[in-house]
């Protein structure tokens, strides 16, 4: 596996929750937040804002995403069950089981390949590549991104620990990076 140059964005998610979080870029290029929308419905909503700067840390700030459009809507089920996944920005939606398919017929459901916007096809696998929780490549083997959490018992200073990176080639494709991992995390997270 090979690696790109370039400064990646390095996203600080601030808490490591599935829906409910923010993922701030260290150099203050990019700032998204996953956000689930209030129950209106038969199913759960998590929700990708591009927040257009860095969030505060007041309990205020919570609820400053509602202002936004969403980028990306993910549509889930009570039971945790796979919906869909709507991109907003050209407006295109799909089963999530469409777009995150399986990477191989017998391959497990932790590594599961996606095709971009920019017409690649890229692949997740969970814990493919040691001190690595997620890694992201291309069908050429390049890396693309990459997610950590901070593990348990190691202390972090001023920083959660928890860290996304996305090489600098890829930046592009930085809010579908997002929306794959999200799927891919709740997808590990309720056994699919």
């Amino acid at each position: 596996m090979s690696a790109t140059k370039g400064l990646p964005y390095i996203l600080e998610d601030r808490n490591g929750s599935l829906t409910a979080t923010d993922f701030d870029d260290i150099y203050d290029r990019v700032f998204l937040r996953v956000a689930q929308a209030p129950q209106r419905s038969q199913h759960a909503l998590s929700v990708i804002y591009d927040m257009g700067r860095r969030s505060a840390s007041s309990r205020a700030d919570d609820y400053r995403h509602f202002r936004y459009n969403p980028s990306v809507v993910m549509q889930f089920g009570l039971d945790g069950s796979l919906g869909t996944v709507t991109f907003m920005n050209p407006a295109v939606s799909m089963p999530m089981g469409k777009y995150l398919r399986r990477a191989s017929f017998l391959g497990g459901s932790l590594s599961r390949k996606f095709m971009a916007t920019d017409g690649q096809e890229y692949k997740w696998g969970n814990r493919i590549v040691e001190g690595q929780e997620w890694t992201c490549v291309s069908a050429d083997n390049i890396l693309v991104a990459h997610y950590n959490l901070k593990p348990p018992r190691k202390h972090a200073y001023g920083s959660s620990g928890n860290i996304l990176t996305i090489y600098e080639e890829y930046s592009h494709l930085a809010m579908e990076i997002l929306a794959s991992l999200t799927i891919m995390r709740h997808i590990k997270k309720y056994n699919l």
